[in-house]
């Protein structure tokens, strides 16, 4: 198969700094690829690099032509003195049908609010609304960066599952940012340990079976997270401590 989008030796500066350097990936259609890193890691640089928001400092990124890209960004801050309904909110800037509007809400779970404010939904409602409209453009690979971000641990198990649900429905690739490794696991095909470069990839569970490990974010957060393994002695470098 051809991948989505491939990139070989990438490195990003943003401000002069580097924040990625010498990153080869590719993603496959239909495969559930997270990546997980400390903050400042260039996780969100590395989705932006994908999209063409920011342009590399060396290598090469390699783009499917003509290929559909779902975004759904960590939030959104809602004016509550903004009257937008969900429908409408769909519908901008580009007007959708009621029957694609269905549809898009239907795949991400949040069927039964389309009439209501934007302002008024949870966090795990405007999560789905993100989502939902991220599938209206059909996408062949949907991105989400860190999408679950404030919500709770089974708030965020439920969104990874359907994410998971809606990949298996529409056949699309998925790329996602998380810092939650202990939820996200056990719905992707491979993993990819991010600090400035990539430490280590793998599939979860040869990741997480290997004899050695270090936990993740170092050895202060301890718990679940500790269940990401490495199977090499590689240290984590913290030099690249940029903001995303």
């Amino acid at each position: 198969m051809t991948p989505l989008f491939k990139a070989e030796a990438l490195s990003v500066k943003l401000d002069g700094q580097t924040v990625l350097a010498q990153v080869t990936l590719a993603i496959m259609p239909g495969e559930i690829v997270t990546i997980v890193g400390p903050n400042g890691s260039g996780k969100s640089t590395l989705l932006r690099a994908i999209i063409g928001a920011v342009p590399p400092a060396g290598g090469t990124l390699t783009v499917r032509p003509g290929l559909r890209i779902g975004y759904v960004p960590q939030k959104l801050h809602v004016d509550s003195t903004l009257p937008v309904t969900v429908l409408r909110f769909l519908s901008l800037p580009k007007r959708v049908s009621r029957s694609e509007a269905a549809h898009v809400l239907e795949l991400a779970g949040a069927q039964n609010i389309a009439s209501k404010q934007l302002s008024e939904l949870s966090g795990g409602q405007l999560q789905r609304v993100l989502l939902a409209r991220a599938l209206l453009a059909k996408p062949e690979l949907l991105i989400l960066d860190e999408a679950t971000q404030g919500l709770d641990q089974p708030g965020s198990a439920a969104f990874y599952q359907l994410v998971g649900d809606i990949r298996d429905d529409i056949g699309c690739a998925v790329l996602m940012v998380s810092h939650e490794l202990h939820v996200v696991m056990a719905s992707s095909d491979r993993v990819i340990c991010l600090n400035g470069h990539i430490c280590c990839e793998g599939h979860p569970a040869h990741v997480a079976s290997a004899p050695e490990y270090r936990a993740l974010f170092g050895s202060g957060t301890g718990g679940a997270l500790a269940l990401y393994r490495h199977d090499h002695d590689h240290e984590h470098s913290h030099k690249h401590e940029h903001v995303e």
